[in-house]
């Protein structure tokens, strides 16, 4: 046997297969990513827990720990920038950061801001109050207060409801869940993962949650379900196709779900989609259909 003619048989074939790899995984190198900083991924959010939070130089939380995760097959450091929801916005609209999260619902109107994401899992409305009261739907709230966080997207329909007393507006959830426990709100909608977490931990505040009634015809965004993406800066194309391919693989691999059970949220509702996909047509084809975890990620 010529060992020369062998061994550069041997380098050849190998080089091939390399190449088909690249191809079949979209990336011709082993490069990290594009972001605004090489090698890092730089990561807006509000620190509101149980969706993300910065711990022993880590994310953390449902939204903040499986990023870190994605980030980490992607090759990427995380780079926090922890700030107020509407300075998240700012930051990756400008593109000073590579994008955003934390529980952050699709709609249309920011599509036209950010590039987003497929799901990583979906939520609806509900109403946080005292357990002396069972409000859950629009026209029980006739003459009563109601609190959010600045830039939320319910805030406008909230304004429209008959006989609202008053919509109030904080800076953080924490805010409005205070004065919920003081009896200055009658209401809140904020993030029903926040909320579940907080009462899990604060059972003597003696608050719940209950969902809210929907009423699509009139009030189609506090009745729909959202799915919960990553807004990416418009600027970079690479990040978010990279972000979405990784996405595709996590939920057939049940990534979300062991994530978030490690939070208690890994009821099968968070993992379930809208009955019609309304992102098609907008940035999404017309036969897309939103990602469902297989019947494996429940089993044991």
């Amino acid at each position: 046997m010529n060992v020369k003619r062998y061994t550069a048989r041997l380098i050849k074939s190998a080089w091939a297969g390399l190449a088909i790899v690249a191809l079949s995984t979209g990336f011709a190198s082993a490069e990290p990513v594009k972001t605004i900083t090489p090698g890092k991924l730089t990561v807006a959010f509000n620190g509101d827990m149980p969706m993300t939070g910065f711990k022993d130089g880590k994310l953390i939380g449902t939204d903040g720990e499986f990023l870190a995760r994605l980030a980490d097959r992607l090759g990427l450091e995380i780079e926090p920038m922890q700030m107020e929801w509407s300075g998240a916005v700012q930051a990756t609209k400008q593109g000073q950061a590579d994008l955003m999260l934390g529980s952050m619902g699709w709609t249309k109107e920011r599509t036209e801001v950010f590039l987003m994401t497929d799901p990583l899992y979906y939520f609806a409305t509900t109403l946080l109050q005292k357990k002396e009261s069972n409000i859950t739907t629009f026209a029980a709230m006739d003459g009563l207060t109601i609190g959010t966080v600045t830039g939320f997207t319910p805030i406008p329909e909230m304004k429209t409801i008959p006989g609202i007393k008053e919509v109030k507006l904080y800076d953080t959830s924490d805010a409005v869940i205070r004065d919920v426990v003081a009896g200055r709100l009658d209401l809140a909608v904020l993030d029903p993962a926040l909320v579940e977490y907080a009462l899990l931990q604060n059972p003597d505040w003696g608050l719940h949650q209950l969902p809210l009634t929907p009423e699509p015809d009139t009030f189609p965004i506090m009745s729909t379900k959202y799915y919960s993406i990553i807004s990416v800066w418009p600027e970079n194309k690479e990040l978010y196709a990279a972000l979405n391919a990784e996405l595709l693989k996590a939920w057939d691999e049940c990534l979300n779900v062991e994530v978030m059970a490690k939070y208690g949220l890994g009821a099968d509702f968070w993992f379930m989609g809208p009955t019609v996909d309304y992102r098609n047509g907008v940035d999404r084809p017309a036969d897309w259909k939103s990602p469902a975890s297989p019947e494996k990620c429940f089993t044991k």
